[in-house]
């Protein structure tokens, strides 16, 4: 009676903590998607600055550095929440392979690590596609900040000209980083499916 009971409580907790992993993914998913729209937001007010050809640059360049300030923050606001994922993702896989162990029945285990293993794989490409996506967000990230310093004390049509070389190769690296991220964002709804409750 005290093993059962012990059992019926590991399903219990691996339960809460797919349910955990689920909205931390949900959540991570959100997030991420929201920075991938504020970046491309932040490159199209660059590039409305780059092809003013008349009128005052700075309402311009006053938009742009606003942009950069929101991506920063939410780039912050995701980092947080992928290390968060990880954490989840962690503890939930430890948890769901011990309940696994404890399957006495022999086919039904190899069914159950089987399942846990491929769950696993699809978590481990979400993870592999954040890492890629925040290698390649960071230089790309810090070129937009030193196209605003550059730009701070010379809003001018020299100063804006001597930027256009850098903010092609920002257009040009932005490519890579949405890659990145939509690959990271594809994994994730996989991962969600994979850890509904919803029948199918």
């Amino acid at each position: 009676m005290i093993g059962l009971a012990t059992l019926l409580a590991a399903a219990r907790t691996h339960a809460g903590g797919q349910e955990q992993l689920a909205q931390s993914i949900h959540a991570a998913h959100l997030e991420t998607t929201r920075t991938s729209e504020q970046l491309k937001s932040t490159l199209s007010a660059l590039n409305a600055l780059t092809k003013q050809t008349k009128g005052d640059l700075r309402p311009a360049y006053t938009t742009y550095c606003s942009e950069v300030t929101s991506t920063d923050s939410a780039a912050g606001v995701t980092r947080t929440r992928v290390q968060w994922m990880g954490s989840d993702g962690r503890k939930y896989f430890e948890d769901w392979q011990t309940t696994v162990n404890g399957i006495a029945n022999e086919s039904l285990r190899k069914k159950a690590q089987k399942r846990l293993d491929a769950v696993k794989t699809s978590y481990d490409k979400v993870e592999g596609s954040l890492q890629q996506a925040g290698e390649k967000f960071r230089p790309f990230l810090s070129d937009l900040v030193d196209v605003q310093k550059a730009l701070a004390t010379d809003v001018t049509a020299g100063g804006v000209k001597a930027i256009k070389s850098t903010v092609r190769s920002a257009n040009w690296n932005h490519q890579f980083v949405d890659k990145a991220v939509n690959s990271a964002l594809k994994e994730m709804v996989k991962m969600e499916k994979a850890l509904s409750s919803e029948a199918k």
